[in-house]
């Protein structure tokens, strides 16, 4: 019978900057790996002690001291070798290292070759590349190092095969988007079948800002097989055994890949859940409208944090319908948050006293509209500062695109789950979270999406029909068509004209407004940073 190497992949949810408790969850991993699994080595993610993406904190002249003193703590932990993730200062500056820990001393050290520079990664800022492979041995078997971006490239792989390894270990701190998971296996399975060496991929968990990591890591072999599968949104140690006569992993459980838009809720959940756990505030407030998205962020909000700590507000005004009004309190009782109705139409009187003599002589236009809106952003904005509760915004990725929204007023707050998310994916979304339990009245599914700040107000009276406006959104924001590429795909030039300069124009907004969940390939925010005064036009 072949001996077998045990390892342990463990995925975890770390917090950038606190490297204290991210030292304390490796040394309580590590033993419980070598104690329970009987792992021979544990795998951690990309920039373990650190988190990811640290930023800006590695210009901070302490980094590395603090980096040293928890290797010095780790010290303590025998009988188990430790593959993870830090910055550390290199032949030419600062690198972003795979080390192995063993007994106390590092043995071995890799400096990630190729830095990602694109969407939300610049990494190029802050390190200096590596050259070279980095291959030590475990029980006879001879393994490989390599970090995230590594094995997005043929050569480091390459570089493996030919030092003589007989497995790589990855390790990666790899944000979700929803179509990730499929990338992934698509671009280790290449490199398995050109170097033929199998692949234990390590992933991050959890939530960073306007980051989710999904975690789903894998060991493949060199066939370009899944072997064994993590789960998906949640931290673990996964136990993998490489079988050192064959030169591949046992075959083990292999989880599922979760639907759409299963790990579309699970990443906004856990994107809300984090950013307010790991900020320290106590819960969320948001406004509930009667519309589908504020339904659809309460049960968000709720699925992360539990009922007791959301609060919903409506706020309604003369244009609030009855429906809304019901709908509201049908979705607060069914999930049991703390709920309450505070008419607007007070204030509004007194800001529209006040301001009488400057609207002399004027008609009413967007200015009375956004004037409502921003009465509730101050209700919500002083609810939170009493009782230390987050605002969560409601906005989707749609109305953000083309400036649907108020500054000041629905935009006010600290975080929004549907940042990244189109309005035909709301619908989606809400029709799935059913599926799981009746939260959203399907009358609130099915009604015209309105505003709701003038009479009969529904938001195509103002944007095109939701389904054209989101692949419009899609193409140029995502897949960065121009407007003559757009108009050939069957779109009307005057509308995707319209629609196009919408979205330029509203840059100033986009720039002030607060993070949100990435759940695409290219969302607002650190994927796409447009120049506010410009004066580039839609064209060619």
């Amino acid at each position: 019978m072949s001996a077998k190497l045990n390892i342990v992949m463990a995925q975890l949810n770390l917090k950038v900057g606190d490297i204290d408790g991210n030292t304390t969850q490796v040394i309580e991993s590590a033993e419980a790996a070598r104690d329970q699994h009987q792992a021979d080595m544990v795998v951690f993610p990309e920039l373990t002690l650190c988190g990811y993406p640290p930023e800006d904190l590695l210009l901070r002249p302490s980094m590395v001291l603090r980096i040293e003193q928890a290797l010095s703590k780790l010290s303590a932990v025998k009988g188990i070798d430790l593959v993870m993730g830090l910055p550390a200062i290199g032949a030419h500056g600062l690198e972003n290292q795979a080390v192995v820990i063993r007994d106390g001393q590092v043995i071995a050290r890799y400096a990630k070759q190729y830095l990602p520079n694109y969407q939300v990664f610049d990494e190029k800022r802050y390190f200096v590349p590596g050259r070279q492979a980095c291959v030590f041995e475990c029980k006879g078997v001879k393994l490989a190092l390599t970090v995230c971006e590594d094995l997005w490239y043929p050569e480091p792989a390459q570089q493996a095969r030919d030092a003589g390894a007989d497995l790589i270990l990855s390790l990666n701190a790899s944000p979700f988007h929803k179509d990730k998971q499929n990338i992934r296996y698509e671009t280790v399975r290449s490199r398995c079948q050109e170097s033929g060496l199998p692949v234990l991929y390590v992933n991050l968990s959890g939530g960073q800002d306007e980051l989710v990591f999904d975690g789903g890591s894998f060991a493949m072999n060199g066939n370009g097989q899944v072997a064994v599968q993590s789960d998906y949104f949640c931290e673990g140690l996964y136990l993998t055994r490489f079988d050192q006569q064959e030169k591949t992993f046992v075959q083990e459980d292999i989880a599922e890949l979760p639907g759409l838009h299963e790990r579309v809720y699970k990443a906004l959940v856990t994107g809300v859940r984090d950013y307010v756990n790991k900020n320290g505030f106590k819960g969320v407030v948001l406004g509930l409208s009667g519309g589908i998205d504020s339904a659809l962020t309460l049960a968000i909000a709720t699925d992360a944090l539990g009922a007791e700590r959301v609060q919903a507000v409506m706020m309604p005004f003369r244009y609030t319908s009855n429906m809304s009004l019901e709908d509201a309190q049908e979705e607060a009782d069914i999930l049991g948050v703390d709920y309450s109705v505070m008419p607007i139409e007070p204030m509004f009187d007194a800001f529209m006293g006040t301001l009488s003599a400057q609207f002399e002589n004027t008609q009413k236009d967007t200015t009375e509209e956004n004037l409502q809106s921003r009465c509730r952003g101050v209700m919500l904005m002083a609810i939170s500062n009493k009782k230390g509760y987050m605002v969560l915004t409601t906005g989707n990725k749609s109305e953000m695109a083309v400036g649907y929204a108020t500054l000041y007023g629905d935009m006010c707050g600290g975080y929004n789950a549907l940042k990244d998310v189109p309005k035909t994916l709301v619908f989606a979304l809400s029709e799935y979270r059913n599926t799981l339990g009746y939260v959203i009245p399907q009358r609130v599914i099915d009604r015209p999406p309105s505003a709701e700040l003038a009479p009969d107000q529904v938001d195509e009276d103002s944007l095109p029909p939701y389904d054209e406006l989101d692949r419009i959104i899609e193409m140029y924001v995502e897949e960065d068509k121009s407007a003559e590429a757009i108009i050939e795909s069957g779109f009307d030039r005057d509308t995707v004209y319209r629609v196009l300069r919408l979205i330029d124009v509203n840059e100033f907004k986009r720039r002030q407004a607060v993070v949100g969940v990435r759940i695409t390939p290219r969302g607002f925010g650190r994927d796409r940073r447009y120049p506010i005064t410009n004066g580039w036009r839609p064209g060619i």
